[in-house]
């Protein structure tokens, strides 16, 4: 009888504290939502300003260890591996992509498994940036951001890690350039294959038809549309993402108020929303030339792309590369990422199908334990410092080899 009272008075007294952290989250939520907001926390270097497009430097100076999502703790490795790791978002998204919680965020991780690592940041682009196009992001923006790595770590060799669009414009720079000082690369859920699956291969086949079409019978060109009249705020391109997956957008509000008393929980899904309500213009210059080239013209499968005067070509690509793909990702299949492997002319290539969606195989709560665990793992091996040459033999002199040969001559013949 006493233990079944204490065990009622324990369970009035959970049910008190809960409804109290509820109430205090509550508020925070409906007043001070800035409060639960962790996003972007990291401290950073800007090695370079070009303007919209910036680049950082993530250092942990003055820490042990960090904080990882399962609440373990991970020793910060003291001692650099030798390449620098560049970390290349897609565009659309904010700054703080590979830093959205501080348990979570993929530049404290790379930089504590004992990486240099460096961030490309797109900017928030306006409508004075509408017509950026792919030789801007692949070519002109992608070499000025690399050379700023390399100048600032004093490495010529780099690795490169792009989720979605980030690991297209890292494949379609290595392309362009030839570039064997880029040593790895790896791709997160980056599209190649528009024919091979998913939601983005099924609408490209959707618009093949009446791309052809139009093609066929009109002299209408979406290229030769001014960029600057179809600029949309970034609200457009957060309300795209949501309807990808509708269901689970109204759902993440369900499970904030069954778990408003988890401060820690309330505190994520308010990060996240943020971060999914806050996303950017997407460039129509770009997207002109993806929805053509890419979506309809399924140019990427075909392993060469038109980058403004300039053809990438995937066949230049010799990088070490390593493929992820989503297991429940609906915008992009296993089958359309993994298509850059057939491409390339790698000779070291793997690839992954990893727990997650499109979004949640690179920032969701097993991708720690999984992506970014497996892609250290990888890179810890392909991040060793160049061999040097090896110094040529040195020519004999010819004075001293004469010398030697009349020594010999004369003690065989006194």
């Amino acid at each position: 009888m006493i233990n079944l009272l204490r065990q009622a008075l324990d369970q009035s007294l959970e049910i008190n504290e809960r409804l109290a952290a509820s109430a205090s989250n509550g508020f925070d939520w409906l007043f001070r939502r800035d409060q639960l907001i962790k996003s972007g926390l990291s401290d950073f270097d800007l090695v370079h300003d070009g303007g919209l497009m910036t680049v950082r430097y993530y250092s942990l100076t003055g820490q042990r260890s960090i904080e990882l999502a399962d609440g373990s703790q991970l020793p910060i490795k003291s001692r650099k591996h030798a390449v620098p790791l560049v970390l290349v978002p897609p565009l659309g998204v904010t700054s703080e992509t590979f830093d959205l919680l501080p348990n979570r965020s993929l530049v404290r991780y790379m930089a504590a498994r004992g990486f240099k690592v460096y961030l490309i940041n797109w900017g928030e682009p306006g409508r004075e940036h509408a017509a950026l196009g792919m030789t801007d992001y692949a070519d002109r923006m992608m070499g000025e951001a690399l050379q700023a790595v390399r100048a600032h770590s004093g490495v010529a060799d780099v690795s490169l890690m792009g989720w979605c669009m980030g690991g297209l414009l890292s494949l379609l720079y290595s392309g362009l350039k030839y570039d064997k000082r880029i040593r790895n690369i790896i791709t997160v859920a980056s599209p190649i294959d528009m024919r091979g699956g998913g939601m983005v291969a099924g609408v490209a086949q959707a618009l093949n038809t009446p791309a052809k079409l139009i093609r066929k019978y009109t002299d209408f060109k979406l290229l030769a549309i001014n960029p600057a009249k179809l600029h949309t705020s970034g609200w457009v391109t957060s309300l795209a993402f949501k309807l990808t997956d509708p269901v689970s957008s109204l759902t993440t509000y369900w499970d904030l108020i069954t778990r408003l008393w988890d401060r820690e929980f309330v505190e994520s899904h308010s990060t996240t929303s943020d971060y999914l309500n806050n996303m950017l213009s997407y460039p129509v210059g770009m997207l002109q030339d993806m929805l053509i080239k890419v979506v309809v013209d399924n140019k990427l499968a075909k392993g060469e792309i038109e980058v403004g005067s300039k053809i990438s070509r995937f066949r230049n690509i010799r990088a070490a590369m390593l493929v992820f793909a989503g297991e429940q990702d609906a915008l992009v299949s296993a089958s359309t990422a993994r298509g850059i492997l057939d491409l390339v002319s790698s000779q070291d290539k793997h690839f992954e199908v990893a727990p997650g969606g499109h979004m949640g195989v690179i920032l969701g709560s097993n991708a720690q334990r999984v992506v970014w665990a497996k892609s250290a793992d990888w890179l810890v091996s392909r991040s060793l410092p160049a061999a040097k040459p090896a110094k040529p033999a040195k020519a004999p002199n010819a004075e001293k080899v004469a010398s030697k040969a009349a020594t010999r001559a004369k003690t065989s013949n006194p």
